[in-house]
C-alpha cells in the first residue's frame, strides 16, 4: 500500500511531464495561413516544384536534417522542422515528389496513385488545422457526396447495395433504414468504434515517451487498462462484429473498410478498423486540383527555410561514424556516389528498407533492430487499375463517391480463396474492388481536362504472382506479364461496365494496371505493399507499439510515416507529427489541438462581433 502511495504521485508527475512536454520550438505557434493564391494548372510550372532533379550543386549547405523519401510522412516531418527554422533536404528516388500522393499522366489523362478520399477535415478539427498550417492554407478540400461510400454485395442477379452516409447521427440513421430490427447492434458497433478511437492517444504516448517509461506501461498492463484501444486491439474484426449481429450483410457493412489497410476481417484488429470508421464519420474530402496539390504546397515551406526537395535521388546507404551515429547519406548519381551530411537523418522509406537495405551489414545485426524486424511483417501487395474515359461525369453517370464491391458477404472466405488460389484463376475472379472517379471528385477537373473522365480501381494481390518479372525492364516485362495483367483488367472492366451502365466499351480510351512489382519500382515498396508493414492484430499490441517508434537504436537516425504509426494519408501524417515531436522535444499533437482551438475561438469571436 505504502509503495503505491509513493509511486502514484511519481507516475502522475512523469505522465504530465512527458505528455505535455514542450521545451522545444513549436511549428504550430502561430496561424501561418495566407490568402489563397491563384491555382496553377500548367503542368510545366508545377513540375518546377515537383520534379526538381538531383545534382550535387542543388544540395543546400549546412543542412540540419536529411529525409529519405517524399511521401506524406517524409514531407510532413520536413515541413514541421522547416517551420522551426531547420534546413531540411528531402531525397526522392522516383522522378516526382509526393510518394503515394503523386499523380501521373497517360494519353491526356491524369491519374492519382494513392489519395482516394480523406476524412476528419471539418475546418475546426486539429487534423484540418495541421494540414492548413503545413501548406500555409493553400491546400483546398472538396467534400464528397453523401452517401460517400456504397457497399455492393453479391453477384449481379442477387446484388445488394448499401449506402454509407457521413454525419454523427445520420450514419446510424441510414444504416437503421437498411437493416430494420438491428438498431441495437448498430448502436453498439458505433459505441465500440468511438470508444476505441478515443483511446488512440496512448499509441502516440508509447512512441514519444522514453523507452523505459513506455515499457513500464506495457509490462505492468497499465497500457490496456488506460486505453480501450489497446484493450480491444487483440480482438479481430470478425470476432467483434459476429457477436453484434447474426445478419451477414450487416457484418459485411460493418467490416467493408478492411480494404483500406489490407487485412481481411479475421486477421484485422478491431481497434485499427475503428480508427478508419471514425475518420470518416464527419465526412470525406478530396484535394481540389488532385493529389499532387499536397506536395506542391508543402515543398515551398521547406524551401523557404533554405531546404530542398530533390527527385531522382536514390539513397544508396546511410552513413555512420565509428560511434554508430548517423552522419549522412550516400546518393547514387549514375555511377558516382555522392555523400551528403547532416546531424539528423530521417527515413520515410519504411522499416524494412531502412533496416535491411540502407544500413551497413554490421549494424543490421544489432539485437534491438532484429527485435523490431521480427515483430513486423510485410503488408499485402496492391493491384491498381487506371481507366481513362471519353465523356463528362454527367454523361457517364459518375459522382463524387466510392464503391466497395464484393462478390459476396463472407469476406474472410472469398479473400482467402482468392489469395491462396492459382494466379491465373484468381486474376479471373477478383472478389473485392474499390472503385471511384477522381475526376468526378475534383471541381477543377472539367477546367483542366474538358470532356474526359477517369476511374481508379484498387484491390490486393500476391507479390509472388508477379515476382518472376521484378527485374525485367519496367516498360517491357514480357508477354506473359502483360497477359496476366490483362486477365485482371478484363475481370475489372466487366465490373466497371456493370456498375456504371452509361459507360460502354467504346467510351474507354485508356486502361492499364499497376501490380505489386510496379509499387516496388515507383514507391520502393519491398513486397509491393500499398500500406507499408502489415496492419494485422499483432501490429497493435502494446509491446510492438512501444518498440517501433521514431527513435531507432542508432543515434541520430529516425523513422517517420505509416510504419511508425498507421497506414494511409492520416496515419502517415501522424507518424510525421510523432517523429517531429521526438526530434523537437515537444508534443506536436497537443500543439495542433491547441492551435485548432485558438483559431476556432477567434473565428467564433469575430462572428459574434
Amino acid at each position: 500500500m505504502w509503495i503505491w502511495i509513493i509511486i502514484c504521485p511519481a507516475l502522475v508527475f512523469i505522465f504530465l511531464k512527458y505528455v505535455f512536454f514542450s521545451s522545444g520550438p513549436n511549428p504550430f505557434q502561430t496561424d501561418s495561413r495566407e490568402p489563397l493564391k491563384k491555382k496553377v494548372f500548367d503542368k510545366k510550372e508545377k513540375n518546377k516544384v515537383l520534379k526538381q532533379g538531383f545534382v550535387a550543386s542543388k544540395v543546400p549547405d549546412n543542412l540540419d536534417a536529411i529525409v529519405i523519401g517524399s511521401g506524406i510522412g517524409g514531407l510532413g516531418v520536413a515541413v514541421l522542422l522547416a517551420k522551426t527554422g531547420k534546413k531540411v533536404l528531402v531525397l526522392e528516388q522516383h522522378g516526382r515528389a509526393g510518394g503515394c500522393c503523386h499523380t501521373f499522366s497517360e494519353e491526356g489523362f491524369e491519374f492519382d496513385v494513392g489519395i482516394h478520399y480523406v476524412g476528419d477535415l471539418l475546418d475546426h478539427k486539429p487534423f484540418r488545422c495541421m494540414l492548413d498550417q503545413m501548406t500555409n492554407g493553400q491546400l483546398e478540400w472538396e467534400p464528397l457526396d453523401n452517401p460517400f461510400d456504397h457497399v455492393v454485395l453479391g453477384p449481379r442477379d442477387n446484388r445488394r447495395v448499401y449506402p454509407i452516409y457521413s454525419g454523427r447521427t445520420r450514419y446510424a440513421e441510414e444504416l437503421n433504414k437498411c437493416f430494420p430490427g438491428e438498431e441495437e447492434a448498430i448502436d453498439k458497433y458505433i459505441s465500440l468504434v468511438k470508444k476505441a478511437h478515443r483511446g488512440i492517444w496512448l499509441l502516440a504516448v508509447l512512441k514519444m515517451w522514453p523507452v523505459f517509461l513506455a515499457k513500464f506501461l506495457v509490462y505492468t498492463g497499465l497500457a490496456t487498462r488506460l486505453s480501450f484501444f489497446f484493450k480491444i486491439a487483440s480482438r479481430s474484426l470478425t470476432d467483434v462484429v459476429s457477436e453484434l449481429t447474426e445478419n451477414k450483410d450487416l457484418r459485411a457493412v460493418f467490416s467493408y473498410m478492411f480494404g483500406t489497410y489490407g487485412n481481411i476481417p479475421k486477421d484485422a484488429s478491431f481497434a485499427t478498423h475503428s480508427l478508419l470508421v471514425s475518420h470518416y464519420l464527419n465526412g470525406a474530402w478530396y484535394p481540389k486540383g488532385g493529389a499532387s496539390e499536397i506536395a506542391y504546397h508543402m515543398i515551398p515551406v521547406i524551401e523557404k527555410a533554405g531546404g530542398a526537395v530533390l527527385v531522382r535521388a536514390p539513397v544508396h546507404r546511410i552513413l555512420f561514424n565509428e560511434n554508430k551515429e548517423a552522419t549522412g547519406v550516400s546518393v547514387m548519381k549514375g555511377q558516382e556516389e555522392i555523400h551528403i551530411h547532416a546531424s539528423i537523418i530521417i527515413s520515410d522509406a519504411g522499416i524494412f528498407n531502412t533496416y535491411q537495405k540502407l544500413l551497413p551489414k554490421e549494424l543490421q545485426t544489432i539485437p534491438e533492430i532484429q527485435k523490431q524486424l521480427s515483430m513486423m511483417k510485410h503488408g499485402k501487395g496492391g493491384f491498381s487499375a487506371f481507366v481513362g474515359l471519353n465523356g463528362t461525369k454527367e454523361e457517364l453517370g459518375l459522382k463524387a463517391d466510392n464503391y466497395w464491391i464484393f462478390t459476396e458477404n463472407n469476406f474472410d472466405e472469398i479473400t482467402d480463396k482468392y489469395m491462396n488460389g492459382k494466379r491465373e484463376e484468381s486474376a479471373e475472379n477478383v472478389p473485392l474492388l474499390f472503385l471511384a472517379s477522381p475526376s468526378a471528385k475534383d471541381p477543377t477537373w472539367e477546367q483542366r481536362k474538358p470532356g474526359k473522365s477517369t476511374l481508379s480501381l484498387v484491390s490486393i494481390a500476391n507479390y509472388s504472382w508477379f515476382e518472376e518479372w521484378k527485374d525485367a525492364k519496367v516498360t517491357n516485362r514480357g508477354p506473359e506479364y502483360k497477359q496476366l495483367k490483362q486477365t485482371f483488367l478484363d475481370c475489372i472492366q466487366d465490373v466497371v461496365l456493370d456498375i456504371f451502365p452509361k459507360i460502354t466499351r467504346d467510351k474507354i480510351e485508356y486502361i492499364d494496371a499497376g501490380t505489386p512489382i510496379t509499387n516496388t519500382y515507383y514507391i520502393g515498396a519491398p513486397k509491393g505493399e500499398m500500406y507499408g508493414a502489415d496492419h494485422g492484430i499483432a501490429r497493435f499490441s502494446p509491446e510492438l507499439s512501444a518498440m517501433v517508434r521514431p527513435q531507432t537504436p542508432l543515434r541520430n537516425l529516425y523513422l517517420t510515416g505509416q510504419d511508425v504509426f498507421l497506414c494511409g494519408f492520416a496515419g502517415a501524417l501522424a507518424g510525421a507529427v510523432t517523429c517531429g515531436s521526438v526530434i523537437l522535444n515537444r508534443n506536436l499533437h497537443l500543439d495542433a489541438i491547441t492551435l485548432a482551438k485558438n483559431t476556432r475561438f477567434l473565428k467564433d469571436k469575430l462572428k459574434g462581433e
